[in-house]
């Protein structure tokens, strides 16, 4: 390949890079077509790009990125598939639905979710629990709306009370 085809695919890995929060590398060798294939359909339903790439362009791709992606490093070797997203749980939630059909793949090597490295198979569990931007703001407004409802029910229960005290009243005058 010619220093300048590698050049314009490393721009290229770049501006992907750029597009997204989080990045997950993985390990798909092992895996025949029908698979593959199967998980680039999931990838591409839950809205998360798959790309197969060479680990010495990601790694200058890396390094030509704004984004410290250093704690990555030590992990390109092997075969290496990026899952991106702008969701940090999404892909970790396909690997792990994904695996209920296959026993051991894709595998994790590591992910850069939100500026935080993760690094291992054995960090999966915690990167599925990680929650996303829109599920912590359900959060938030669920936590704001809390005491409002419960000033609103006894406001209501308080009137029943007072209606029910005021009639008894009014039928004990009778």
């Amino acid at each position: 390949m010619k220093k300048e085809d590698k050049s314009l695919i490393i721009e290229k890995i770049g501006n992907v890079l750029g597009e997204y929060s989080c990045v997950y590398l993985t390990q798909t060798s092992g895996l025949n077509a029908e698979r593959t294939s199967a998980l680039r359909r999931a990838c591409f339903k839950d809205d998360i790009k798959m790309l197969c790439v060479k680990n010495t362009l990601l790694k200058k791709a890396f390094e030509a990125s704004e984004t410290d992606y250093s704690g990555l490093y030590d992990l390109l070797h092997g075969e290496t598939t990026l899952l991106l997203s702008n969701t940090g749980n999404a892909p970790a939630k396909l690997i792990k639905k994904f695996r209920q059909k296959n026993d051991t793949l894709p595998m994790l090597k590591g992910a850069f979710v939100e500026e935080s490295v993760y690094v291992g198979e054995a960090q999966l569990d915690t990167l599925s629990n990680i929650k996303s931007k829109n599920e912590l703001i359900a959060d938030v407004v669920a936590l704001l709306q809390s005491p409002a409802k419960n000033v609103i029910s006894a406001l209501q229960s308080g009137a029943n009370k007072l209606h029910g005290i005021l009639e008894t009243l009014s039928n004990k005058e009778n």
